[in-house]
Protein backbone atom coordinates (compact mmCIF):
# COMPACT_ATOMS: atom_id res chain seq x y z
CA UNK A 1 0.00 0.00 0.00
CA UNK A 2 1.37 3.53 -0.83
CA UNK A 3 2.44 5.59 1.97
CA UNK A 4 -0.30 7.84 3.08
CA UNK A 5 0.24 10.64 5.67
CA UNK A 6 -3.15 10.17 7.65
CA UNK A 7 -3.79 7.93 10.52
CA UNK A 8 -7.80 6.37 10.29
CA UNK A 9 -9.90 5.98 13.18
CA UNK A 10 -11.28 2.26 12.97
CA UNK A 11 -14.37 0.69 13.89
CA UNK A 12 -14.84 -2.89 13.53
CA UNK A 13 -18.50 -4.01 14.16
CA UNK A 14 -18.83 -8.05 15.75
CA UNK A 15 -15.46 -7.63 16.52
CA UNK A 16 -15.56 -10.54 18.94
CA UNK A 17 -16.75 -13.08 15.65
CA UNK A 18 -14.44 -15.24 14.00
CA UNK A 19 -14.35 -12.69 11.11
CA UNK A 20 -13.97 -9.75 13.55
CA UNK A 21 -10.76 -11.35 14.83
CA UNK A 22 -9.37 -12.05 11.51
CA UNK A 23 -9.79 -7.95 10.96
CA UNK A 24 -7.76 -7.08 13.56
CA UNK A 25 -5.06 -9.76 12.68
CA UNK A 26 -5.26 -8.24 8.64
CA UNK A 27 -4.57 -4.46 10.19
CA UNK A 28 -2.10 -5.54 12.27
CA UNK A 29 -0.30 -7.77 10.14
CA UNK A 30 -0.75 -5.31 7.03
CA UNK A 31 0.18 -2.69 9.05
CA UNK A 32 -2.51 -0.68 8.22
CA UNK A 33 -2.45 3.48 8.93
CA UNK A 34 -4.50 3.87 12.04
CA UNK A 35 -5.21 5.89 15.25
CA UNK A 36 -7.53 4.15 17.78
CA UNK A 37 -9.41 1.37 17.06
CA UNK A 38 -12.88 0.81 18.40
CA UNK A 39 -14.04 -2.88 19.28
CA UNK A 40 -18.02 -3.33 19.12
CA UNK A 41 -20.05 -5.85 19.48
CA UNK A 42 -23.11 -6.82 21.61
CA UNK A 43 -24.01 -6.06 25.14
CA UNK A 44 -23.31 -9.35 26.66
CA UNK A 45 -19.70 -8.99 25.51
CA UNK A 46 -19.15 -5.58 26.54
CA UNK A 47 -16.34 -5.45 28.39
CA UNK A 48 -14.11 -8.29 27.52
CA UNK A 49 -10.65 -7.24 26.64
CA UNK A 50 -8.85 -8.04 23.00
CA UNK A 51 -5.46 -8.04 22.31
CA UNK A 52 -4.15 -5.94 19.39
CA UNK A 53 -0.99 -4.64 18.34
CA UNK A 54 0.62 -5.75 21.98
CA UNK A 55 -2.06 -3.51 23.71
CA UNK A 56 -5.69 -4.86 25.43
CA UNK A 57 -8.36 -3.48 24.09
CA UNK A 58 -11.72 -3.09 25.39
CA UNK A 59 -14.80 -4.39 23.45
CA UNK A 60 -17.27 -1.43 23.74
CA UNK A 61 -21.16 -2.20 23.23
CA UNK A 62 -22.49 -1.10 20.18
CA UNK A 63 -25.14 1.51 19.61
CA UNK A 64 -26.25 4.38 17.29
CA UNK A 65 -23.39 6.74 19.09
CA UNK A 66 -20.77 4.51 18.41
CA UNK A 67 -19.72 5.77 15.06
CA UNK A 68 -18.17 9.65 16.02
CA UNK A 69 -15.34 10.48 15.20
CA UNK A 70 -14.85 6.91 13.11
CA UNK A 71 -12.76 7.26 9.75
CA UNK A 72 -14.03 4.01 8.17
CA UNK A 73 -15.87 0.66 10.27
CA UNK A 74 -15.80 -2.72 8.82
CA UNK A 75 -19.21 -4.90 9.64
CA UNK A 76 -19.59 -8.63 10.33
CA UNK A 77 -22.12 -8.92 12.82
CA UNK A 78 -24.91 -9.72 10.26
CA UNK A 79 -27.38 -8.09 7.92
CA UNK A 80 -29.93 -7.56 10.87
CA UNK A 81 -27.26 -5.03 12.30
CA UNK A 82 -25.72 -4.08 8.66
CA UNK A 83 -28.94 -2.59 8.13
CA UNK A 84 -29.81 -0.80 11.12
CA UNK A 85 -26.40 0.55 12.01
CA UNK A 86 -24.40 1.16 8.69
CA UNK A 87 -26.42 4.38 7.41
CA UNK A 88 -25.89 5.69 11.06
CA UNK A 89 -22.47 5.51 10.97
CA UNK A 90 -22.37 6.64 6.86
CA UNK A 91 -24.38 9.57 8.50
CA UNK A 92 -21.50 10.36 11.47
CA UNK A 93 -19.00 10.41 8.80
CA UNK A 94 -17.48 7.12 8.59
CA UNK A 95 -17.61 5.28 5.59
CA UNK A 96 -18.82 1.17 6.09
CA UNK A 97 -16.95 -1.97 4.59
CA UNK A 98 -20.13 -4.48 5.21
CA UNK A 99 -19.02 -8.19 5.46
CA UNK A 100 -22.92 -8.99 5.55
CA UNK A 101 -25.62 -9.74 2.11
CA UNK A 102 -27.66 -6.14 3.20
CA UNK A 103 -26.48 -4.07 0.65
CA UNK A 104 -24.62 -6.27 -1.90
CA UNK A 105 -27.28 -6.27 -4.40
CA UNK A 106 -28.45 -2.69 -3.79
CA UNK A 107 -27.69 -0.66 -7.06
CA UNK A 108 -26.28 2.48 -5.31
CA UNK A 109 -23.57 0.17 -3.23
CA UNK A 110 -20.23 -1.12 -4.61
CA UNK A 111 -19.98 -4.84 -4.44
CA UNK A 112 -15.58 -5.07 -4.91
CA UNK A 113 -13.35 -7.47 -5.33
CA UNK A 114 -9.73 -5.12 -5.27
CA UNK A 115 -8.25 -7.58 -7.86
CA UNK A 116 -11.39 -7.22 -9.95
CA UNK A 117 -13.36 -4.15 -9.94
CA UNK A 118 -11.60 -0.94 -7.94
CA UNK A 119 -12.93 1.56 -10.30
CA UNK A 120 -16.84 0.73 -8.52
CA UNK A 121 -15.32 2.43 -5.37
CA UNK A 122 -14.90 5.92 -6.91
CA UNK A 123 -18.70 5.81 -6.96
CA UNK A 124 -19.42 4.56 -3.29
CA UNK A 125 -22.06 6.88 -1.14
CA UNK A 126 -20.59 5.87 2.35
CA UNK A 127 -21.02 1.97 1.99
CA UNK A 128 -19.10 -0.67 0.06
CA UNK A 129 -20.30 -4.42 0.21
CA UNK A 130 -18.28 -6.94 0.63
CA UNK A 131 -19.03 -10.46 -1.52
CA UNK A 132 -19.93 -13.46 -0.40
CA UNK A 133 -17.16 -15.61 0.05
CA UNK A 134 -17.87 -18.06 -1.89
CA UNK A 135 -18.30 -15.81 -4.71
CA UNK A 136 -14.67 -14.31 -3.66
CA UNK A 137 -12.67 -17.67 -3.90
CA UNK A 138 -14.24 -18.53 -7.14
CA UNK A 139 -14.16 -15.35 -9.64
CA UNK A 140 -10.77 -14.03 -8.11
CA UNK A 141 -8.59 -16.65 -10.30
CA UNK A 142 -11.25 -16.62 -13.03
CA UNK A 143 -11.23 -12.39 -13.70
CA UNK A 144 -8.32 -12.54 -15.92
CA UNK A 145 -9.59 -15.12 -18.23
CA UNK A 146 -12.58 -13.33 -18.14
CA UNK A 147 -10.57 -10.43 -19.60
CA UNK A 148 -8.80 -12.05 -22.17
CA UNK A 149 -12.03 -14.58 -23.58
CA UNK A 150 -14.55 -13.78 -22.13
CA UNK A 151 -16.49 -16.65 -19.72
CA UNK A 152 -20.29 -17.32 -21.17
CA UNK A 153 -20.94 -19.70 -18.31
CA UNK A 154 -19.90 -21.28 -14.97
CA UNK A 155 -20.87 -24.35 -13.30
CA UNK A 156 -19.85 -24.32 -9.75
CA UNK A 157 -19.72 -27.18 -6.85
CA UNK A 158 -18.50 -25.74 -3.49
CA UNK A 159 -17.60 -27.16 -0.60
CA UNK A 160 -17.97 -24.59 2.19
CA UNK A 161 -15.87 -24.69 5.55
CA UNK A 162 -17.33 -24.16 9.18
CA UNK A 163 -16.48 -20.84 9.45
CA UNK A 164 -18.81 -19.42 6.61
CA UNK A 165 -21.46 -20.18 9.36
CA UNK A 166 -19.46 -18.45 12.03
CA UNK A 167 -17.13 -19.60 15.46
CA UNK A 168 -20.20 -21.19 16.47
CA UNK A 169 -20.19 -23.51 14.00
CA UNK A 170 -16.61 -23.96 13.99
CA UNK A 171 -16.79 -24.73 18.06
CA UNK A 172 -19.67 -27.44 16.82
CA UNK A 173 -17.51 -29.59 14.02
CA UNK A 174 -14.77 -30.14 16.93
CA UNK A 175 -17.05 -30.93 19.61
CA UNK A 176 -19.09 -32.99 17.58
CA UNK A 177 -15.90 -34.72 15.99
CA UNK A 178 -14.91 -35.30 19.23
CA UNK A 179 -17.89 -36.84 20.00
CA UNK A 180 -18.13 -39.07 17.46
CA UNK A 181 -14.34 -40.55 17.97
CA UNK A 182 -15.44 -41.33 21.29
CA UNK A 183 -18.84 -42.64 20.53
CA UNK A 184 -20.68 -40.23 22.62
CA UNK A 185 -23.74 -38.96 21.55
CA UNK A 186 -23.90 -35.42 20.74
CA UNK A 187 -26.82 -33.02 19.98
CA UNK A 188 -26.20 -30.37 16.87
CA UNK A 189 -27.39 -26.58 18.05
CA UNK A 190 -26.14 -24.49 15.41
CA UNK A 191 -25.90 -26.51 12.08
CA UNK A 192 -28.92 -28.27 10.71
CA UNK A 193 -27.68 -31.82 10.34
CA UNK A 194 -24.85 -33.44 12.44
CA UNK A 195 -21.01 -32.27 10.80
CA UNK A 196 -18.33 -34.60 12.17
CA UNK A 197 -17.64 -37.34 8.80
CA UNK A 198 -20.64 -35.86 7.26
CA UNK A 199 -21.31 -33.13 4.38
CA UNK A 200 -24.87 -31.91 3.59
CA UNK A 201 -26.36 -29.05 1.31
CA UNK A 202 -25.84 -25.12 2.41
CA UNK A 203 -27.77 -24.33 5.87
CA UNK A 204 -29.19 -21.58 3.75
CA UNK A 205 -32.89 -21.00 2.42
CA UNK A 206 -33.99 -23.22 -0.54
CA UNK A 207 -36.13 -20.88 -3.36
CA UNK A 208 -38.65 -23.57 -4.17
CA UNK A 209 -39.49 -22.04 -7.54
CA UNK A 210 -35.80 -22.44 -8.94
CA UNK A 211 -34.76 -25.44 -6.26
CA UNK A 212 -31.42 -22.83 -5.72
CA UNK A 213 -30.58 -22.21 -1.84
CA UNK A 214 -30.09 -18.84 -0.99
CA UNK A 215 -25.93 -19.47 -1.52
CA UNK A 216 -26.19 -20.25 -4.20
CA UNK A 217 -28.55 -17.88 -5.74
CA UNK A 218 -26.05 -15.09 -4.05
CA UNK A 219 -23.04 -16.78 -6.20
CA UNK A 220 -25.14 -16.05 -9.61
CA UNK A 221 -25.99 -12.49 -8.82
CA UNK A 222 -22.83 -11.48 -7.82
CA UNK A 223 -20.83 -12.67 -10.25
CA UNK A 224 -22.62 -10.74 -12.63
CA UNK A 225 -22.62 -7.46 -10.91
CA UNK A 226 -18.90 -7.90 -10.30
CA UNK A 227 -18.06 -8.68 -13.52
CA UNK A 228 -20.50 -5.99 -14.79
CA UNK A 229 -21.56 -8.93 -17.13
CA UNK A 230 -25.76 -9.26 -16.53
CA UNK A 231 -25.27 -12.16 -19.70
CA UNK A 232 -23.10 -15.00 -17.53
CA UNK A 233 -24.80 -17.70 -16.86
CA UNK A 234 -24.15 -19.45 -13.44
CA UNK A 235 -24.80 -22.44 -11.79
CA UNK A 236 -23.59 -23.65 -8.17
CA UNK A 237 -24.43 -26.35 -5.93
CA UNK A 238 -23.38 -25.39 -2.43
CA UNK A 239 -22.39 -28.16 -0.18
CA UNK A 240 -21.22 -27.67 3.13
CA UNK A 241 -18.68 -29.82 4.34
CA UNK A 242 -16.36 -30.91 7.84
CA UNK A 243 -13.56 -28.64 7.21
CA UNK A 244 -12.61 -25.26 9.65
CA UNK A 245 -12.17 -22.99 7.85
CA UNK A 246 -10.83 -22.45 4.06
CA UNK A 247 -13.34 -23.15 1.60
CA UNK A 248 -12.87 -25.17 -1.78
CA UNK A 249 -14.46 -25.13 -5.33
CA UNK A 250 -14.59 -27.29 -8.71
CA UNK A 251 -15.06 -24.50 -11.45
CA UNK A 252 -16.04 -25.47 -14.66
CA UNK A 253 -16.32 -22.53 -17.52
CA UNK A 254 -16.76 -22.19 -21.06
CA UNK A 255 -15.34 -19.62 -22.59
CA UNK A 256 -16.61 -17.56 -26.02
CA UNK A 257 -13.71 -18.74 -28.00
CA UNK A 258 -11.10 -21.82 -27.81
CA UNK A 259 -8.92 -22.20 -24.94
CA UNK A 260 -6.30 -24.67 -23.45
CA UNK A 261 -5.13 -25.36 -19.94
CA UNK A 262 -1.30 -24.41 -21.23
CA UNK A 263 -3.07 -20.39 -21.61
CA UNK A 264 -5.35 -20.76 -18.13
CA UNK A 265 -1.91 -21.48 -16.71
CA UNK A 266 0.19 -19.15 -18.20
CA UNK A 267 -2.81 -16.10 -17.59
CA UNK A 268 -3.39 -17.27 -13.71
CA UNK A 269 0.86 -16.91 -13.47
CA UNK A 270 0.54 -13.28 -13.48
CA UNK A 271 -2.91 -13.27 -11.88
CA UNK A 272 -2.68 -10.92 -8.69
CA UNK A 273 -4.85 -12.57 -5.83
CA UNK A 274 -3.52 -16.47 -6.97
CA UNK A 275 -1.41 -18.74 -6.23
CA UNK A 276 -0.63 -22.00 -8.81
CA UNK A 277 -0.50 -25.30 -6.96
CA UNK A 278 -0.72 -27.71 -9.97
CA UNK A 279 1.41 -30.76 -9.18
CA UNK A 280 0.63 -33.46 -11.43
CA UNK A 281 3.17 -35.90 -11.17
CA UNK A 282 3.12 -35.56 -7.47
CA UNK A 283 -1.34 -35.60 -7.42
CA UNK A 284 -0.76 -32.37 -5.07
CA UNK A 285 -3.26 -30.06 -5.41
CA UNK A 286 -5.32 -27.13 -3.79
CA UNK A 287 -6.24 -28.13 -0.59
CA UNK A 288 -7.98 -26.58 2.24
CA UNK A 289 -4.97 -27.52 5.02
CA UNK A 290 -2.55 -25.18 2.56
CA UNK A 291 -5.24 -22.73 1.65
CA UNK A 292 -5.80 -22.29 5.40
CA UNK A 293 -3.74 -18.71 6.83
CA UNK A 294 -2.68 -17.88 2.91
CA UNK A 295 -3.73 -14.86 1.19
CA UNK A 296 -4.14 -16.52 -2.38
CA UNK A 297 -6.77 -18.47 -3.51
CA UNK A 298 -4.71 -21.45 -4.68
CA UNK A 299 -5.91 -23.15 -8.26
CA UNK A 300 -5.36 -26.40 -9.54
CA UNK A 301 -6.60 -29.40 -11.38
CA UNK A 302 -6.51 -27.15 -14.67
CA UNK A 303 -7.50 -29.37 -17.48
CA UNK A 304 -9.43 -29.29 -20.60
CA UNK A 305 -13.07 -30.24 -20.46
CA UNK A 306 -13.07 -33.82 -22.12
CA UNK A 307 -17.20 -33.44 -22.62
CA UNK A 308 -16.54 -30.32 -24.70
CA UNK A 309 -15.94 -30.86 -28.26
CA UNK A 310 -15.60 -27.05 -29.07
CA UNK A 311 -12.69 -26.89 -27.15
CA UNK A 312 -13.66 -24.09 -24.97
CA UNK A 313 -14.50 -25.34 -21.68
CA UNK A 314 -11.83 -25.78 -18.79
CA UNK A 315 -12.43 -27.48 -15.27
CA UNK A 316 -9.95 -26.64 -12.51
CA UNK A 317 -10.43 -26.35 -8.79
CA UNK A 318 -9.49 -23.34 -6.38
CA UNK A 319 -9.29 -23.42 -2.32
CA UNK A 320 -9.50 -20.36 -0.67
CA UNK A 321 -9.58 -19.37 3.09
CA UNK A 322 -12.85 -18.00 3.77
CA UNK A 323 -12.01 -15.84 6.84
CA UNK A 324 -9.39 -14.04 5.12
CA UNK A 325 -9.98 -13.49 1.29
CA UNK A 326 -13.50 -14.12 1.70
CA UNK A 327 -13.97 -11.99 4.43
CA UNK A 328 -11.95 -9.64 6.43
CA UNK A 329 -8.47 -9.96 3.79
CA UNK A 330 -10.59 -8.51 1.08
CA UNK A 331 -12.36 -5.66 3.26
CA UNK A 332 -9.04 -4.64 4.40
CA UNK A 333 -7.72 -4.79 0.40
CA UNK A 334 -10.96 -2.57 -0.40
CA UNK A 335 -9.96 -0.25 2.32
CA UNK A 336 -6.13 0.04 1.22
CA UNK A 337 -7.12 0.74 -2.57
CA UNK A 338 -8.91 3.38 -1.32
CA UNK A 339 -6.51 5.20 0.33
CA UNK A 340 -3.93 4.77 -2.33
CA UNK A 341 -7.06 6.28 -4.94
CA UNK A 342 -7.71 9.02 -2.57
CA UNK A 343 -11.01 8.36 -2.55
CA UNK A 344 -10.95 7.57 1.58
Amino acid sequence: MAKNPKNYNIAVVGATGAVGLEFLRCLERRRFPLSKIRLLASARSRGKKMLFNGKKVRVEELTENSFKDVDIAFFSAGSAVSKKFAPRAVRLGAVVLDNSSAFRMDPEVPLVIPEINPEALSGHKGIIANPNCSTIIAITPLWPIHQRNRIGRLIVATYQAASGAGAAAMVELLESTRAHLEERRYKNTVLPHPYAFNLFSHNSKVDPASGYNEEEIKMAKETRKIFADPDIRVSATCVRVPVLRAHSEALNFECERPIDADEVRAILRKAPGVKIVDDTNKNYFPMPQDASGQDNVLVGRIRQDASDPSGKSIALFVAGDQLLKGAALNAVQIAEVMIEKGIL
